[in-house]
């Protein structure tokens, strides 16, 4: 969320992206059971490692750019009215 202060973000991201790749890597060692961290992952991601991502460029962008999500399909686009370069027009 843009709201949410990086290093929490980051934190977050570290710990869902851990666990997931914890995952997939205990499942030769302790078998399926490995897959219980998953669940974790997907939660500390809040479902959507894809949104993650979008929800830190939101972070970083701080609030020059927003996130909308709509039937599992996400996007970033400037707040209406906001200008997306920055510059503002010359005269003539």
């Amino acid at each position: 969320m843009a709201g949410e202060p990086l290093g929490r973000h980051l934190v977050r991201g570290a710990v869902g992206f851990g666990a997931l790749a914890g995952a997939i890597a205990l499942v030769p060692l302790i078998g399926v059971a490995g897959l219980v961290l998953a669940p974790v992952g997907l939660v500390a991601l809040r479902g959507c490692p894809a949104c993650w991502f979008m929800a830190l460029a939101e972070t970083l962008s701080r609030g020059r750019l927003e996130r909308t999500c709509e039937d599992g399909v996400c996007e970033l686009r400037t707040p209406a009215g906001a200008r997306s370069t920055g510059r503002h027009p010359g005269p003539g």
